[in-house]
This record gives C-alpha cells, structure tokens and sequence, in this order.
C-alpha cells in the first residue's frame, strides 16, 4: 500500500500536470500521431455514447524509468503508469478498455522520382523528403493490451489501416529503456560481457608512415578485433602529406563525430583536392549525412551524390600522391561503413593496398560515378551493377569445369543474405555437379541446404553473436589456386544489379592464408553458430571436441593469446 500511495503521489504531482489528454469528438477531431510515440487509449462510458480517449505518453520532463521505491531498483515505465491511473485523468467517465498503442510510419520514399523535375538542389530535396517522412502514412499499429474491438475499428478507420495491420504485443513497445538499465547496472560485472578494446593490427609499425608500410606490402584490417585508428591515422598522414595530390572517397554510413570526415576536411584545407560520394539515401542517416556534407563543401571538399536510382554502397577510398616523379595511389576497399562506432561492434574487413591495377580501376569506378555513369568491364576488381553478378557465375562456372576435368571444385561465400536468384540457381547447379559449397550467412537465405539430390554439397552456418557479423567474403576454389574477393555487396538482387558495390581481389599471399583461415574457423563456431538442416531450419552443432566461439577466438588472436597458425 505504501508504494501504491507513493506512486499514486508522484502521478498526481508530477506526471498529471504534463499530461495533454484528448476525448475524440466533433470538437477535437483524431490527432496527429506521431512515429514510433506511445499513446495511452482508453474507452470511455458516458450517458449519451462511448468515446475514444487518447494521452500522449512522452515528454521531454519526465523520465521513462520511473522507480518505485528510491534505491529498490525496481522500475515501472511511465507509460505503464499513465494507463494504470487513466480513471483519474477521465474521472467523470467510467474506462471501459484501455491499452497503449505505438504506431509506425512508412519511411519508403523514392527521392529520384518525387524530386527529379524540382528546381532544387538534391541536398535541400533530401531534406525535404526527410521532413515529409515524418508525415507519411501509417503501416502498423501495435497495442499492450486485450483492446475492446471497437476502439480498434474506430483507430484503423482513422489510421487508415487494415485488421491485419494491427498487432498485440505483450513485451513493452519500445525497448529504448534498456540502455539506461543497462548504465544502472555496471557494478554488476557478471551481467556485461568481458571488456574487449580493439587492437592495433600486428601487420603494421606504429611508429612508420602508413603509406611507406603499404607499399612494401597489402595490410588488412579485421574490425572489431583490430583497430580503424589505423586507417584513419592514414587518411590524417595523408592529409598533412605535402606530396599527396588527392583523396577520393565514399561515404555511405558516417559517425556521428567522425574523425573520417574531419581528416578530409583538414585534407581540403591543406590544398588537397577531396571528392567525396557522399549517399545522401542512406535511410535512417540522411539528416546525418547533409550535415556533414555541408561541413566538407564548407571546407573545399567536392561533393558528389551519385547516380538517379543507384545507390552508391561501395565502400572505396583513392589516395594519389608523387614519388620519386612518378603518380603513385594508396587504395582503400572495406566490407563495411567508414563508421567509428559501428567498427567496433560490426565484423568487417578493411584491405589497403598500393597495387596500382586495383588502384587503376578503383579510379574508374569514380569517374564514372562523377559522370553519372556505372563501370562496364573490369579486370581486376567486381564492380555492380554491370559487372558483379555475372562475373561471381562466371567464377562459380569455372569451378563447376573443374568437376568435369576431374578436379576439385570449392566456392565459400560469407555474406549477409542470400536472395539473388541468379546466383542461387548457379550455386544449386554447382551442387549437382559436384562442387562443395560453404557458406556462412547470418540473415536471409532463400536457398536451403542439404537437400539430397539438389542441394546435397551446399552447407550454410549462421553467427549471431556479440558483434554483428557484416564482413562479405567470396572463395572460389581450393589453395593454392584459389580466388579470394572481399566486398562492401550482399548476394542479393539489391546489391548485384542495382547498387554500385565493389568486390576487391586479395593477391597477398598472407592475407589470403589469413582469410583462409578465418573463414574455416567461422565454419567450425559450434558456440554461436547455427547450421541450416534440410527442412530450412537452424540447428546447434553438438560440442564433441573443442568449443569454438569464432568472434572470441579472433579477439583472443588480436590480443595475442594464440598465434595464426592454428588456423
């Protein structure tokens, strides 16, 4: 009783006042609802007929968390406690069903089509779309409780949405909460996974220039267990180089302080000439995006925005400089986003090198994208939407003609998701042929494996673990022979024709033991790793011999706790 009083009190003195509660009628028409925002509903008895209710449930005032008793750490969401007092706000009326309700809106807006006769530059475009997704129509609505039938036609009606668009959820509606519990509880060490801090690769001297180290020989980075100082400690060397001419580069993902961006900008200042991709069309960090693009145009930074109806994915940077009087490059291609943050929570591969074929076509792939062009024929590297997918069946045909010579045929693929049909269709021709077929895939798959007679020779894994697993990884064939490519694209339809992605090949004999290695160890996680059984279904692998936790094992290797060589 006491803390009922207590909660009872704090209601009234400090949430009851803040509250902006609305009875739906003729005179206070359906409120705008607000994306991803929690509402209190309630159905209301009145004399005359029932009435809809409905209280916002944030506020920039008060917290979310609110405790019930001070220093108990028990908590109830503020949410909660709005709908448990509704017969208060509403006293006149008697509740007859209540529930909070969360609605999403849809964010799916095609910038080229909308904006392509403005009389207006792409960057305001982009702000203009962002401010009207705010606005678009809902496509969800989620409710907490058992909702009277009737409130919930009365919200679809006013929503516009459809039955089926309805969801109950018993789990709070937005989970956002748990990183302040999550604070709250840092003394309670056994809760929290061990520390890990990302180490400086043992390819590369501290104490030497980067672009001296690269030009003796490739170096590849492997996030999070290494760290991207690294990298970024080459773009500032190369800003402040007086022999560095130019700096190319994509951002698609950037931090929200980024040390990546501000090396450009010093680069600009410097007198260097900067051209930055930036993809304005990265959901969710567009606002992000123009911000920092205004800063680098500021600064002297040429700034591009892609191609209509392509988006620029590719994660690529052209360093070109003078040496002994000749044009030499420092190329940069990753797996993942240039983002600080995620660098330490995602898994990707960074590979720079000084090899000027790669270098050369790297340099293509710009200018063509300055031209609001796509690269037609490459040697070297795989480059979507012209020249990836049709190259990765070529290489999956090559092993298949290995199998009919009476050799061994191998192709390992790590990636995201799986979905291009294409090459779905040429990997279940590979299995049939014979061809032994790897493949670590975390998310969607629309190929199943195992199945006799069909996909008999394909087995896939999934990691989920700490880190997210983002790193792509294409192997065709057997060492010492084989092809090792790492790319910023998916095996999707999205990324193979119709984004600009890159697929870098690894000539380093080193480095590619090393990815050798790496992959074979991610196919052996019986800790955190799943694998697909021929009904489509993911099962853990039993534990017979030594457990392998693929992440912790290369955090073990980055700290030094066993070498390379048991790969």
């Amino acid at each position: 009783k006491e803390e009922k009083d207590g909660m009872e009190n704090y209601f009234k003195n400090n949430v009851m006042p803040l509250l902006s509660p609305q009875v739906i009628g003729k005179k206070h028409p359906f409120p705008f609802l607000n994306n991803q925002e929690i509402y209190a509903v309630a159905l209301l008895e009145s004399k005359n007929n029932d009435k809809i209710c409905i209280v916002p449930c944030r506020s920039s005032v008060f917290n979310r968390l609110v405790q019930i008793v001070p220093g108990s750490g028990r908590y109830m969401l503020i949410e909660e406690l709005i709908l448990h007092y509704m017969p208060m706000i509403f006293e006149n009326y008697t509740v007859k069903s209540k529930s909070l309700i969360r609605i999403t809106r849809n964010a799916d807006i095609d910038i080229d089509e909308i904006f392509a006769d403005e009389d207006i530059s792409y960057r305001e475009s982009m702000e203009e779309m962002i401010r009207m997704r705010t606005k678009l129509c809902p496509i969800r609505m989620e409710y907490s409780r058992v909702l009277d039938e009737k409130v919930i036609r009365s919200l679809c009606k006013e929503l516009n949405l459809k039955k089926e668009q309805t969801f109950h959820q018993e789990t709070p509606l937005d989970f956002d909460f748990v990183f302040k519990i999550q604070d709250m509880l840092r003394n309670r060490k056994e809760l929290f996974f061990k520390r890990r801090i990302p180490q400086v690769s043992t390819a590369i001297d501290k104490t030497q220039p980067m672009i001296d180290q690269i030009e003796k020989k490739d170096i590849l980075l492997s996030y999070p267990f290494e760290s991207m100082t690294s990298f970024i400690n080459l773009l500032k060397e190369a800003a402040a180089d007086p022999n560095v001419a130019s700096i190319k580069m994509t951002l698609y993902r950037v931090a929200k302080n980024s040390q990546v961006v501000e090396a450009l900008i010093d680069a600009a200042e410097n007198g260097k000439e900067v051209v930055v991709m930036v993809e304005l069309r990265a959901r969710f960090d567009e606002q992000n995006n123009i911000e920092w693009s205004r800063r680098m145009e500021d600064a002297g930074c040429r700034i591009i925005y892609g191609i209509d109806h392509t988006k620029v994915h590719s994660k690529i940077c052209l360093i070109s400089y003078k040496k002994d009087n000749q044009v030499k490059h420092i190329t940069q291609v990753g797996t993942g986003n240039y983002n600080e943050k995620t660098s330490k929570l995602y898994t990707d591969l960074s590979l720079m090198t000084a090899n000027e074929d790669i270098a050369k076509e790297v340099a293509e792939v710009f200018n063509k994208i300055c031209l609001e062009q796509v690269v037609e024929e490459t040697e070297h590297l795989l480059v979507s939407p012209k020249c990836m997918q049709s190259k990765i069946v070529e290489l999956i045909d090559n092993e298949i003609e290995k199998i009919a010579e009476g050799k061994e045929g191998y192709i390992g693929f790590k990636c995201n998701s799986l979905t291009d049909k294409v090459i779905i269709k040429k990997l279940i021709e590979a299995s049939n042929k014979g061809v032994k077929v790897d493949m670590v895939i975390r998310g969607i798959s629309c190929l199943i494996a195992g199945v006799p007679g069909y996909t008999e020779n394909i087995t896939i894994k999934s990691i989920v673990g700490r880190y997210l697993e983002h790193s792509r990884i294409y192997i065709f064939g057997k060492e010492p022979l084989d092809k090792i490519y790492i790319s910023s694209a998916d095996l999707m339809t999205r990324n193979t024709v119709r984004r600009v992605e890159v697929a870098a090949p690894i000539y380093d004999e080193a480095i590619k033991k090393r990815i050798r290695g790496m992959f074979n160890i991610m196919l052996s996680d019986n800790v955190k790793g799943r694998r697909m059984k021929p009904n489509g279904k993911y099962c853990k692998d039993e534990i017979t011999g030594e457990a392998i936790n693929s992440q912790e094992y290369f955090f073990e290797e980055a700290y030094g706790e066993h070498k390379v060589e048991k790969y």
